[in-house]
């Protein structure tokens, strides 16, 4: 039977080949280090979960919610934009909760497009930023991940070349996966340039709280005039360790909220209400839970710089997200970015995240989550210290392999 007109714009999700030599690694009994999912595995603070308690014994509390979020949370996110980057928002009309980032980015590809509209989309990127497009019948334009003069210019050249006229520009700064960031000065680039030729802006800011070193991560709503044409999309999943809580918010421009709390309206009622309430004390608790988790994941970042590279793979330092984008060692880099993440879980019992997973520009790198102890760490840099000492003879015979006809 033919698939389906939407599936079939979607490609293979590479992720999961590695997720079932993972499972089947495991279920032989191998102890897999998981280092490739993004999925924090640090405990929702006490708090947030003991309110979430008290409020789920309430009866009331578990009828239909509110699709665009309760009044209370909106006001709890619009406090946080004011308190962390001076931007003021209306949260009748300016704030959105969302179930987590990724629903609200998707939501908002429906909200907005039109068969055939075509958007600017960083590659390598976050899979949903394109896909969401994607599913709702719109077009990809790739351009380039790095906030520099290159992307620039590919933004200017698309809009002269590119037929019809795109309609959005997709940023993630901090990035996932390759933790580039970006300044105000790039965001004031972006704002004239969408303001002049009348195109929305769609940040992804889900890591703006997950920094190590420097400044705190900017907001594209500082700069004036970025109401006029940018959503920002947040969320709690990593800031809070709540990704299974999936409360996230859009927040900026009042028509293009408008138009995604209208497509929520039909398909959903909103997180379950204990959960907006609980997601509502955190955000009201302050900064100092979020310094705590900021500090756990700067540590483990630290021993994987300093481990792995004692093992023999040098891998930048990030300065924020919760992510390692790492290149692949020089006798690996012919294979391809899948073939050496499946080779690793088979010789060195360690999971990453292929970097062709992100977009076909990222297939000489490879994704490394943050999300194990600094004891599992070190103890994946052991195993890849041996597949490296012993695994290029290996590594060589795969390629060759892949070569042949």
């Amino acid at each position: 039977m033919e698939e389906f007109h939407k599936v079939r714009r979607l490609p293979p999700y590479v992720f999961e080949e590695v997720n079932r030599l993972k499972a089947a690694a495991r279920a032989g009994g191998a102890d897999i280090i998981d280092l490739g999912m993004g999925n924090p595995d640090l405990p929702t603070p006490a708090f947030i979960v003991d309110k979430l308690c008290e409020v789920i014994r309430d009866p009331r509390s578990h009828r239909y919610s509110a699709s665009k979020g309760i009044a209370g949370l909106r006001k709890a996110q619009a406090a946080y934009y004011q308190r962390r980057f001076g931007v003021k928002l209306d949260p009748a009309t300016q704030v959105v909760a969302t179930l987590g980032s990724k629903e609200g980015f998707a939501n908002m590809a429906q909200a907005i497009t039109a068969p055939g509209d075509v958007v600017l989309c960083p590659n390598p990127t976050y899979p949903i930023h394109a896909f969401g497009f994607l599913m709702a019948g719109g077009t990809i334009r790739a351009i380039p991940a790095k906030p520099d003069a290159d992307f620039l210019v590919a933004i200017d050249r698309a809009v002269r070349y590119s037929i019809p006229k795109p309609i959005a520009i997709i940023l993630n700064y901090p990035a996932n996966p390759t933790a580039f960031e970006a300044d105000l000065d790039f965001y004031r680039e972006i704002v004239a340039f969408a303001r002049k030729h009348s195109i929305v802006v769609l940040s992804d800011l889900a890591y703006a709280e997950i920094f190590f070193d420097g400044s705190p991560p900017p907001s594209i709503l500082e700069v004036d005039g970025a109401i006029d044409v940018a959503v920002e999309f947040t969320s709690m999943s990593k800031t809070f360790s709540m990704p299974g809580w999936r409360m996230g918010f859009a927040v900026g421009n009042e028509r293009l909220l408008a138009a995604l709390a209208r497509v929520k309206s039909y398909l959903d009622y909103g997180a379950f209400t204990p959960i907006q309430v609980a997601a509502t004390a955190a955000l009201n608790a302050g900064d100092e839970v979020i310094e705590e988790v900021r500090t756990v994941y700067r540590r483990r970042r630290d021993v994987l710089v300093d481990s792995f590279g004692r093992a023999g793979w040098q891998i930048p330092s990030p300065s924020s997200t919760m992510f390692a984008w790492a290149p692949l060692p020089p006798a690996y880099r012919d294979m391809g970015s899948l073939e050496f993440s499946k080779l690793l879980i088979e010789k060195a019992d360690v999971a990453v995240a292929p970097g062709i997973g992100f977009g076909e520009h990222g297939d000489d790198h490879v994704r490394i989550a943050l999300v194990e102890n600094e004891h599992r760490i070190r103890q994946a840099a052991r195993n890849i210290r041996r597949f490296l000492a012993t695994g290029a003879e290996a590594g060589q015979k795969v390629v060759s392999l892949a070569e042949q006809p």
